[in-house]
């Protein structure tokens, strides 16, 4: 699956020793965030599907600290070259990534294997409950069609 436009994988470096390793996930000068807003964390257990979920305003960068997750993006941008484009990117310990999501696109993941995915999300706004940036979509949306079952087992 091809990568969808404005979407941005970094690839992070770990610095590793005999006492463990050390990480970094987002700096400001990787121009990624357009704004600071907020940053949360979210554990998801084995086998769970949060899909699907698009901002009209906010971006957001994803980065999995424990457990593996099959991320799945969808481009809802009709001005986007890659509107319509579904792109899916594997993340988590054993590869680490920080992962831009830009405004407008879909996301969504499942955790893969048998242990929990701890995810640190970063976003350019604060959550508002009084008027949440924040549309619905069904993880089995027929329009975005995507094949949540395990292929290569």
């Amino acid at each position: 699956m091809p990568p969808i436009h404005d979407v941005i994988i970094k690839k992070l470096v770990t610095h590793s020793d005999d006492r463990g390793y050390f990480r970094e996930v987002l700096r400001d000068d990787d121009h990624l965030l357009r704004q600071f807003g907020q940053t949360s964390i979210t554990r998801t257990y084995p086998g769970v599907i949060k899909a699907f979920h698009w901002h009209q305003e906010q971006d957001d960068i994803w980065y999995i600290a424990s457990g593996m997750a099959r991320v799945v993006l969808y481009d809802r941008r009709p001005e986007s070259p890659t509107f319509k484009v579904t792109q899916v990117i594997f993340a988590g310990e054993d590869n680490p990534l920080s992962i831009l999501i830009p405004k407008g696109i879909a996301h969504g993941y499942q955790v893969l294997g048998n242990a929990p995915v701890l995810m640190f999300y970063h976003t350019t706004h604060s959550y508002n409950p009084k008027a949440p940036d924040e549309f619905r979509i069904p993880f089995d949306d027929p329009e975005i069609g995507f094949d949540w079952s395990i292929q290569n087992r």
